[in-house]
């Protein structure tokens, strides 16, 4: 049972508080991960390099950091929870960089509603409604607008959208009080969840000695 801790949660080989280089260790880990993360996906998404801004280098990024706690010998569950939260962050950072980039570079056009439709239903009980509109020229935008669409809208209304004159990002509607930092202050829990739980796992794979040799050895 012991080992088995010991593979599941780390061994934790330590008396008292874990060494404080170890903890150093633990936290910048995460915190290298989770800036990896979301930095090459700002970074694509300014540039407008698709493979940068899609998540798939988050992705990458994760999947370094998952391995760098399989070499550390982490315990295994710690490293599924890491896993979890660090794809999570990779999945959601393109859309919050793509509201960093439109909230700081991105111009207002009004747009005209054609049609609006209700949304499927949130946690709350309240869905969104989705409106599909046209810019002044009448040609049709490719993305629904759900910011600033609500119950009340109705075809012919008119709406502002914020959108990128570069084409870097779909344009979206303006959000009441849209600021820089707003869209990455999302990602503000996720990334303490994954710079503590890479701590946590850091300091766990602590060990005083050596594995055991398998028997017959």
């Amino acid at each position: 049972m012991a080992h088995m801790r010991s593979v599941v949660w780390g061994p934790a080989e330590f008396v008292g508080l874990p060494p404080r280089w170890l903890m150093v260790e633990g936290i910048l880990a995460g915190t290298l991960g989770a800036g990896a993360i979301v930095g090459t996906t700002v970074v694509g998404v300014w540039t407008g390099r698709p493979s940068l801004a899609n998540g798939e280098a988050g992705l990458a990024c994760a999947v370094a950091l998952v391995l760098y706690l399989l070499l550390v010998r982490a315990g295994r569950a710690l490293v599924g929870i890491v896993a979890v939260i660090a794809a999570f962050l990779a999945l959601q950072a393109p859309q919050a960089a793509a509201g960093v980039l439109l909230a700081a570079e991105g111009r207002v056009q009004p747009v005209v509603v054609t049609s609006v439709e209700a949304g499927r239903a949130a946690g709350n009980g309240r869905g969104r409604y989705l409106c599909s509109v046209v810019d002044p020229d009448g040609a049709p935008l490719t993305v629904r607008i759900w910011r600033g669409c609500g119950r009340a809208t109705r075809p012919g209304d008119a709406l502002a959208v914020l959108y990128d004159p570069k084409g870097r990002v779909a344009p979206r509607g303006l959000g009441v009080g849209t600021t820089p930092t707003g869209p990455l202050r999302d990602l503000a829990p996720w990334v303490v969840a994954l710079v503590a739980g890479s701590a946590v796992a850091v300091v766990r794979s602590f060990r005083l000695s050596s594995p055991p040799e398998p028997a017959g050895r």
